[in-house]
């Protein structure tokens, strides 16, 4: 099978929260957490754990509205294997929070994606980009590349730093295309999972 074969059936999977706070920078307690539940969500890289939103403010955690979704994107044909999950109750350092009934989602192509944070092995942006620059090209993709501040996440012993990027003037295709693949390192975190957004304002967010 072919990489954009095997792309084609990509999608997010949404879990109600039921929880008050979540950590602000939650990625990693949040993959373990999960990993914990389901440690085929470790080993498969084509899955992604979206950033969970949590209400604006300074604190090291955040309040969590009623509307608040876990969003983990997966092969279609992981979609069963995420069922488990449904009813579970996770500790992300000390925040408890419990999963509703999942809920597939398809994947909508924007001409505009964003990241928060792509996993970078230099702190020089103008290697980043490069680097970015060359794996767009890998995959065929064309698209304008805006390169946002360095963002971290915070690990065991260690921090895992990159930069929010935005891409823009993308086609449906290669939006999708865009989405599916992902672009580096680190996606149980996070990092290098996009999403459509209306605005260049993001980046450096």
């Amino acid at each position: 099978m072919g990489v954009a074969a095997a792309l084609d059936g990509v999608l997010d999977v949404a879990f109600p929260l039921a929880g008050t706070q979540l950590p602000r920078d939650h990625a990693w307690p949040l993959a373990q957490a999960l990993s914990g539940q389901l440690a085929w969500l470790a080993a498969d890289p084509q899955v992604g754990i979206h950033p969970v939103k949590v209400v604006a403010g300074y604190g090291a955690r955040g309040w969590l509205s009623q509307r608040a979704r876990l969003l983990i994107r997966v092969p279609g044909a992981r979609v069963a294997e995420l069922a488990p999950l449904s009813g579970r109750w996770l500790d992300v350092a000390g925040c408890v929070l419990r999963l509703g009934e999942p809920k597939p989602r398809d994947l909508v192509p924007h001409s505009t994606l964003y990241a928060h944070l792509v996993a970078a092995e230099s702190d020089d942006e103008t290697v980043f980009v490069a680097a970015v620059a060359s794996t767009l090209s890998a995959l065929e993709i064309d698209a304008h590349v805006v390169c946002g501040g360095r963002q971290q996440i915070g690990a065991p012993g260690r921090a895992i730093s990159g930069f929010s990027l935005m891409l823009h003037g993308l086609t449906p295709d290669d939006s999708l295309r865009m989405q599916r693949a992902g672009l580096g390192p680190q996606r149980l975190l996070g990092c290098g999972v996009f999403v459509p957004h209306r605005s260049a304002a993001a980046v450096g967010a």
